[in-house]
């Protein structure tokens, strides 16, 4: 209506509207405009920007394609091999299908290697804290034990359960060891029959058939007790003492039914510290240290028993995202039938 009454087409009269042109004579820009645009004929600026105004026609940014068949068009799609071989070179058909183009000044992927496992990582950064400690590491490659170093000197009874096929694997071939020192073994087999340094020892026939069986060993405190021997033995040479602190990042294995907490073959982490006059609250302080370390601080120690130390603890850390507290490690001063025996 209102370009009528601008270009004077028409005009009101009261309610009434009076028609002041003939329609035959009017030619209405709008149409023409609209219908240029629909034919494809690009408009002037003031043109499209009175179309929107109006709300007649709106701006849109739209892309096309025009597909011709090249010099390659296959009715039916081939694929081009990447390399050649030895066949299509004998029966002649890469020159049907040429393969495809190589790029040969290119470099191609940088090749991503020398990364650690996972687990490595956790033991160096173990190994690390250890050592800023002060502790030096125990030799640890040695898997299959006798079970003279790794229950026997320790003074686990020889019917102790975790001594069991079904907690333990024994080696088949060769089923025992060869030899252990002498006089050690006799001073182990009599700890365990009469005991002596206050203790009365288990009272039972100590075997050596059982003490020479070989085993993948359990635990690495079997390395502990052979280095605490080592010690006894050195200070029996110089007659000097030189307190120590030994830790060890190795495999152990048990014979365990597994699940989400148990493994059949696990890694643990061991500290041993020998000096004079120590406590138990040394070992708390230490076990504290290493624990805030590797960002644990939340702990609990509750007591509980070892065969081979008295005290001894089991350590607890909270999770924060299971929300509850986790057994995290075992711990305990060695008891004198350990310990005094290698004096």
């Amino acid at each position: 209506m209102g370009s009528c009454m601008k270009n004077k087409w028409a005009k009101k009269d009261g309610s009434k509207l009076l028609r002041l042109a003939d329609p035959a004579t009017v030619t209405d820009d709008a149409f023409v405009l609209i219908k240029a645009v629909s034919d494809g004929t690009a408009l002037s600026a003031a043109d499209e920007k009175n179309l929107s105004r109006r709300k007649l026609a709106s701006k849109k940014k739209g892309t096309y394609f025009v597909l011709s068949k090249g010099p390659q068009f296959k009715a039916t799609f081939v694929k081009q091999e990447a390399c050649l071989t030895k066949e299509m070179l004998a029966n002649g058909s890469w020159q049907q299908n040429p393969p495809k183009p190589a790029n040969l000044d290119s470099l191609g992927a940088a090749v991503a290697g020398g990364y650690f496992h996972p687990l490595l990582k956790v033991r160096a950064e173990f190994r690390r804290i250890l050592m800023n400690m002060g502790f030096e590491e125990m030799p640890t490659n040695r898997w299959v034990e006798s079970s003279f170093w790794n229950f026997d000197s320790l003074f686990q009874p020889q019917s102790h359960p975790a001594r069991d096929a079904h907690d333990t694997f024994f080696i088949k071939s060769p089923a025992s060891t060869l030899t252990v020192p002498e006089d050690y073994y006799e001073r182990v087999k009599t700890m365990h029959e009469s005991g002596g340094h206050g203790s009365i020892g288990y009272r039972y026939d100590f075997k050596q058939e059982e003490a020479f069986k070989n085993l993948l060993r359990t635990h690495t405190t079997a390395i502990s007790s052979s280095m605490l021997y080592r010690l006894a033995n050195d200070y029996k040479a110089t007659g000097v003492f030189t307190p120590k602190k030994y830790f060890s990042v190795d495999r152990v294995f048990r014979n365990e039914s597994m699940d989400n907490t148990h493994l059949c073959e696990f890694h643990q982490v061991e500290g041993l510290v020998a000096d004079r006059n120590l406590s138990l609250k040394h070992l708390i302080g230490m076990i504290k240290t290493f624990f805030e370390a590797i960002g644990i601080t939340q702990l609990r120690f509750k007591p509980a028993f070892n065969p081979y130390t008295e005290p001894s603890m089991e350590v607890f850390g909270f999770h924060p995202d299971l929300g509850k507290w986790t057994e995290i490690g075992n711990s305990g001063m060695f008891r004198p039938e350990v310990s005094n025996k290698d004096a």
